[in-house]
C-alpha cells in the first residue's frame, strides 16, 4: 500500500512538472493544483479546459502589461495570444510574433508586453498563454482581462529565468557563423571554416524553420 501511494505521488509530481503556471494576469483556474489537475487539462486547446467566467477579471494597461509565469521545463517556448471581447474563442492577435525561449525552469516575469492594436478603456479580452517544451506538444492557460488606463502590474516582477526571442537568437547565430568564417587566415583552414560555417547556418536555419512551424500552429491556437 505504501509503495502504491509513493508511486502515485511520484506520478502526480511528474505530471505537475510537465505543466506551467500563469501567475499574472490571474488565470481562470489553478490548473496546477491537485484539484485542478483532476478537473482541467492543460493539453486542451484553447484554455486548458477552463471556461470563461470561472476566474476573476484582471485589469491590464491599455498599451500592454506584465506577464508572470511559473515554468517547469529545462527550456520553454512561450507564445502569447489575445482574443478581443467577452468570452472570446478567437485568439488571433499575437503579442509575441518573435516568440520567447526561456532557458530554465523558474519564475519568468516580463513587465511590459506591448499591445499591437488600440483598445478602449473598459474593453474586455482574454490572454492565451501557450508553451511548448521538450515533448513538442502545446500546453494552454488563459486569463481574462479588462483594459484600464490606470491598471497596475504584479507587486513583484522579478525573474529567475532568462529568455530571448527566437528572432534575436537567429541573428546571433548568423553573426557568429559570419565571424568564424572571416577570422580564418590560412587558405585550407579558411575553406574548412567556410564549410563549417555553412553547415552551422544550415543547421540553425533548419532548426529555426521547425520552430517557426510550431509558432504558426501555436499562434493559431492549434494543438500538436
Amino acid at each position: 500500500m505504501i509503495a502504491t501511494k509513493t508511486l502515485l505521488a511520484l506520478a502526480a509530481a511528474k505530471a505537475v512538472t510537465a505543466h506551467f503556471g500563469l501567475v499574472f494576469p490571474e488565470w481562470r483556474a489553478d490548473t496546477l493544483s491537485e484539484e485542478g489537475e483532476a478537473v482541467y487539462n492543460q493539453w486542451t486547446n484553447p484554455c486548458g479546459g477552463v471556461d470563461y467566467g470561472e476566474g476573476n477579471i484582471t485589469d491590464w494597461p491599455l498599451d500592454g502589461g506584465a506577464i508572470k509565469l511559473e515554468l517547469h521545463h529545462p527550456y520553454t517556448y512561450v507564445f502569447i495570444n489575445l482574443g478581443l471581447g467577452e468570452n472570446s474563442t478567437n485568439f488571433n492577435i499575437s503579442l509575441t510574433p518573435d516568440f520567447w525561449n526561456a532557458t530554465s525552469p523558474g519564475i519568468l516575469c516580463v513587465d511590459k508586453v506591448e499591445l499591437p492594436i488600440e483598445v478602449e478603456d473598459g474593453d474586455l479580452a482574454s490572454l492565451q498563454i501557450v508553451t511548448g517544451g521538450e515533448s513538442g506538444n502545446a500546453l494552454y492557460n488563459c486569463a481574462d482581462i479588462r483594459f484600464k488606463k490606470d491598471a497596475k502590474g504584479p507587486s513583484n516582477c522579478t525573474s529567475e529565468v532568462e529568455y530571448f526571442t527566437v528572432k534575436d537568437q537567429a541573428s546571433v547565430d548568423e553573426d557568429d557563423a559570419s565571424s568564424n568564417s572571416s577570422n580564418s587566415t590560412d587558405s585550407s583552414d579558411s575553406e574548412s571554416g567556410d564549410d563549417n560555417a555553412a553547415g552551422m547556418l544550415n543547421v540553425n536555419k533548419a532548426a529555426l524553420a521547425s520552430v517557426v512551424g510550431l509558432a504558426a500552429a501555436f499562434v493559431m491556437g492549434i494543438g500538436l
